[in-house]
């Protein structure tokens, strides 16, 4: 019998994180306490740019597209973002998506994976996915189960269940 084998990722779907700013985009708009101060969220790059007149409000904005992100099922683990910072007249915070697993959180599930799953479970690293791999799919399944109980710092996904 051929061993059984899943991947985890670590990716956010683009289209739901658009959707997820486009909705935060109209909130804002409508909202009678983001009127006159200039908050915004757009696209630069791969990364999110909020802008506000004030720290308060910019981190109300931060808020208002963390709860869409959560509504449209794309974990926070996802969102890298930083601390205000003032630009000219205005207070700016940058949120970059993580994907992929970096590697020193990739040897952290594998360690976890070695210690605390059943011994017939392997795994490997290829470049910023893990292969779990196992004769049994029972195995398989009690691994996930392990891994989501745990708390990590980054979102993971099951994929190619075979």
């Amino acid at each position: 019998m051929a061993d059984s084998s899943f991947d985890i990722v670590s990716k956010v779907d683009k289209m739901e994180a658009d959707n997820a700013v486009n909705q935060a985009q109209k909130e804002i708009a409508q909202r009678y306490d983001f009127k006159g101060v200039g908050a915004s969220i757009e696209w630069s790059g791969e990364k999110l740019l909020l802008k506000a007149s004030t720290e308060e409000r910019v981190k109300a904005v931060l808020d208002v597209l963390e709860q869409k992100f959560i509504k449209r099922g794309v974990s926070l683990r996802s969102l890298d973002s930083g601390e205000p910072f003032a630009s000219g007249k205005e207070f700016r915070i940058e949120v970059g998506l993580k994907n992929g697993i970096a590697s020193d959180d990739a040897k952290k599930i594998s360690k976890i994976i070695r210690d605390e799953a059943p011994k017939s479970v392997k795994s490997q690293i290829q470049g910023d996915e893990l292969r779990v791999q196992s004769k049994s799919r029972d195995d398989l399944q009690a691994t996930i189960a392990l891994l989501k109980g745990k708390d990590l710092d980054v979102a993971l996904q099951f994929i190619n269940f075979r």
